[in-house]
């Protein structure tokens, strides 16, 4: 197991590397970057798509002793658009900002925001209590729910039982995050019914001044409804996926035999099927962690006022702020690759009978 796990974590390093190098080589051919993002702040106009588009022509850009690279700089000196490049790395190569990039990575140094004037780390870190309680309280919950809701439907599969859930959580699944997300606003939280839970943020003004008890029920009460809103979606994929694992095991011949010598239903499903049947869902745990732990809902988070990953992600995508950019990619790139690690190792702890290292490849 060893040898497996020292070539799962050297494979981390292409793998790593390959994703930043595709999103580095993306962003290359993205109109409007840093640069003309402060030209566009200096020449009064926070668009800066609008002075790419009808800014003027090239020739106009020169004559007003801009530089014609940037048709956002009319009138602005050349020697101030050179700083700018220097200041922000632009008067290299491409490959060398990308390998200088990689380079300060491997040291865990992100660099500083180009317009918050602020480390990566240090945004990362001040984002991440939203990014957690919405990612670990939606997982929690979908796993609490969805196994023995799966388990349940495997059981009586074919039941009226079955055939109802089964259409609560497909209609779940379809219905659209954002348009749960405002349902439950209205009817919970002071629209046109009843006014239970909070509107928005993650604390209320006086957390400060509550007790402890106060403060952990106070946190609740606030991440309630984003917590389902965000978990309502994964409910459908979980639970069926641990419905048709079970199927899949209690057909199985062992199974017929454990019942012919005498053992009751639970043990023979929480004893035997249980181990074999929830492989297949926790293949599935990385991306399910990564997707709700890090992804960050712009949308859940911008409609119940919470500032998390999500919009730190969308606002450094519309700014086109590099570190902040690649930054976050590079960690939770690198958190995502760890994950699917410790998925491998989990798969062992449940059933101690795989072995990877003698699996075929």
């Amino acid at each position: 197991m060893g040898a497996y796990i020292l070539r799962r974590i050297l494979l981390v390093i292409p793998t790593l590397f390959g994703i930043m190098v595709i999103n580095f080589a993306l962003v290359q051919f993205v109109p409007g970057g840093p640069i003309e993002q402060v030209l566009a702040r200096l020449e009064g106009s926070g668009d800066v798509f609008a002075n790419i588009a009808g800014g003027g022509d090239a020739g106009a850009t020169e004559e007003a002793g801009g530089d014609e690279r940037y048709l956002g700089a009319r009138g602005l000196p050349p020697e101030f658009i050179a700083e700018l490049e220097h200041e922000f790395g632009f008067d290299k190569p491409p490959v060398e900002r990308f390998l200088d990039m990689m380079w300060n990575y491997l040291h865990f140094d992100f660099g500083e925001s180009y317009f918050r004037s602020v480390s990566v780390v240090d945004l990362v870190i001040e984002k991440m209590p939203v990014s957690i309680s919405l990612g670990l309280w939606s997982t929690l919950l979908a796993y609490l729910v969805s196994i023995p809701l799966g388990i349940r439907k495997a059981v009586r599969d074919g039941t009226p039982f079955d055939t109802w859930t089964s259409g609560a959580i497909i209609v779940g699944y379809a219905i659209p995050g954002f348009l749960f997300a405002i349902l439950l606003l209205v009817l919970f939280a002071g629209g046109s019914y009843w006014k239970i839970f909070p509107l928005r943020g993650l604390t209320s003004d006086n957390w400060e001044e509550l007790s402890l008890i106060g403060k952990v029920l106070d946190y609740l009460w606030h991440i309630t409804l984003p917590v389902i809103a965000s978990t309502i979606s994964s409910f459908a994929t979980l639970t069926l996926l641990t419905k048709n694992s079970f199927l899949d095991e209690i057909k199985k011949q062992y199974v017929l035999t454990a019942k012919a010598k005498g053992l009751s239903e639970r043990r023979v499903l929480y004893g035997h099927v249980f181990r074999n049947a929830m492989l297949i869902v926790i293949a599935g745990f990385p991306a399910v962690f990564v997707s709700v732990f890090f992804g960050g809902s712009l949308i859940i988070e911008t409609i119940f006022s919470l500032d998390g990953l999500g919009r730190l992600g969308y606002e450094a995508a519309v700014a086109r702020d590099y570190p902040v950019i690649f930054g976050t990619l590079f960690i939770f790139g690198l958190l995502g690759l760890v994950v699917g690690i410790i998925s491998d190792l989990t798969y062992v702890w449940v059933d101690p009978r795989i072995d990877f290292e003698t699996r075929e490849t």
